[in-house]
């Protein structure tokens, strides 16, 4: 029998703790910190950073954390990073039996890997993964939360996106795979400039937009692959953390920005509204985020309704205060008067502070939407009111209408069709009206003035999601 081939630790000792005891301490400690959430839903992805643990351990154990109810039931773990310090072109994999850690040996999935040899793209490279830390820093976090787990590392290159959605479609699986993305954030910026950046990436990966690039993410590359696999399987991402090193460690004159996310199942129909949500305004997910979803409505619509109200001469309602509202955001304020629809306004892209954008929106909802009359002061106690808040929007690439058609998704994505000035939105709340895509882009392109069955190479068609508020009603 042939002996155990293995790829020793590259990093013990400096990237984290070298002597095991201690090792499994120190990981303990950020595990018991980030107070995982038993009643989370089970994550299929993860989003983690990989530097020191001293600069991103705290911020990587909000979502190893929550991984803890699926001790057990995950038995595998593809783990996908960038190369650091040798040149790939593809993605390469191990021939070792095994990665060690001051913890332990880690088993490869030797048959996973080779259920993709006859993938172009995937190369047998341990070279690559030789000094490699982006995927060792990981292997800690899996010995602890997941205990005995086989792995699949893939260190990736130079390649398409689409490319490496390819290999995680190969090796996605049931409840017993989960896929770690490694990946820090922004590099080298002074702090402000850095948060501000990150926020941005951020709000693009929570509308699992692909069109990422290394200068926003290290790991930019197996990221919008995983991003591409998660639309495809109508994931939703759920932010857990978002801090830099200037917050956990380092000075804040040149600081590395870190993230933790979760990609999750939709269950049931109270998940699929909250799945049109993720990716806006709002602050990390923790235990008490439907405690801080609440205080976001109750203030987005208590200022949709004072922005109309003060108009109209009424006295002020209770309008609680929320930071997101400073942040910049885009919204749209839809008003209802029973079932039926009392206007609708709202802006694409965020221009502005959010309570601003909804305060403005509210207003031309309520008295400049050309397809209703003036709301009158006798109309606003039976006047409901919804706020969406959209997150950024991405382009589709479609030759024609009927593969437009293929990439839509039902229920959660928002649309824009644009051709040459003319423009029009649909809510995805909209497809509870219209459930088949080819009425609801016929029914789109009529509201944007273009003819049925129109098509132009230069149609620009995007997508987007929201998060959907209603006004609570006592």
């Amino acid at each position: 029998m042939s002996s155990m081939t293995v790829r020793r630790p590259a990093v013990a000792g400096v990237f984290y703790p070298g002597e095991g005891r201690a090792l499994q301490a120190e990981v303990a400690a950020y595990l018991a910190e980030a107070k995982g959430d038993a009643r989370a839903v089970p994550a299929k992805i993860v989003l983690v950073p990989h530097a020191g643990y001293v600069y991103s351990a705290p911020v990587a154990a909000r979502a190893y954390a929550r991984l803890t109810a699926q001790r057990g039931r995950i038995r595998r773990v593809v783990i996908a990073g960038p190369t650091h310090r040798v040149a790939v072109r593809g993605i390469a994999v191990p021939t070792v039996d095994a990665f060690e850690t001051p913890m332990g040996r880690v088993p490869i999935d030797r048959e996973a890997i080779a259920s993709l040899a006859d993938l172009p793209q995937v190369v047998a490279h341990d070279g690559a993964h030789a000094a490699e830390h982006a995927l060792e820093v990981q292997l800690p976090f899996l010995q602890a939360v997941l205990g005995e787990v086989a792995i699949v590392p893939l260190a990736v290159g130079h390649l398409p996106p689409q490319q490496v959605a390819e290999v995680l479609e190969r090796l996605w699986g049931g409840d017993e795979t989960l896929i770690v993305i490694s990946s820090d954030l922004s590099h080298y910026r002074p702090y402000a400039q850095a948060r501000a950046v990150d926020e941005r990436t951020v709000q693009a990966i929570l509308a699992l937009d692909a069109t990422l690039d290394h200068e926003q993410a290290c790991g930019a590359t197996p990221l919008a692959g995983a991003l591409i696999a998660a639309r495809r399987h109508g994931l939703r991402a759920r932010l857990l953390d978002l801090r830099n090193s200037g917050d956990t460690a380092g000075d804040r004159s040149r600081v590395v920005g870190y993230c933790a996310i979760a990609f999750e199942p939709v269950r049931g129909a109270a998940d699929a509204d909250d799945a049109r949500g993720e990716g806006t305004a709002g602050g990390p997910d923790d235990a008490d985020d439907a405690d801080d979803d609440h205080a976001l409505g109750a203030a987005l619509t208590g200022r949709a309704r004072n922005a109309i109200g003060s108009a109209l001469g009424l006295p002020a309602v209770d309008e609680p205060a929320h930071q997101a509202l400073a942040r910049p955001g885009a919204s749209f304020v839809t008003l209802r008067r029973g079932a039926d629809l009392r206007g609708c306004i709202g802006s694409l892209e965020a221009r502005r502070p959010l309570g601003e954008d909804v305060h403005h929106n509210a207003r031309a909802a309520a008295f400049q939407d050309p397809r209703f009359a003036p709301v009158t002061v006798r109309e606003m106690q039976a006047l409901r009111i919804e706020v969406s808040l959209l997150g950024p929007a991405s382009r589709i690439a479609a030759v024609d209408e009927a593969a437009l058609l293929r990439q839509l998704q039902p229920g959660v994505d928002g649309l824009v069709l644009q051709w040459r000035g003319q423009r029009a939105t649909f809510l995805p709340q909209v497809w509870e009206q219209l459930p088949e895509p080819a009425a609801f882009v016929g029914a789109l392109k009529r509201k944007a003035g273009l003819p049925d069955g129109f098509w132009a190479a230069d149609l620009q068609c995007a997508r987007y999601g929201v998060r959907q508020f209603k006004e609570d009603i006592a």
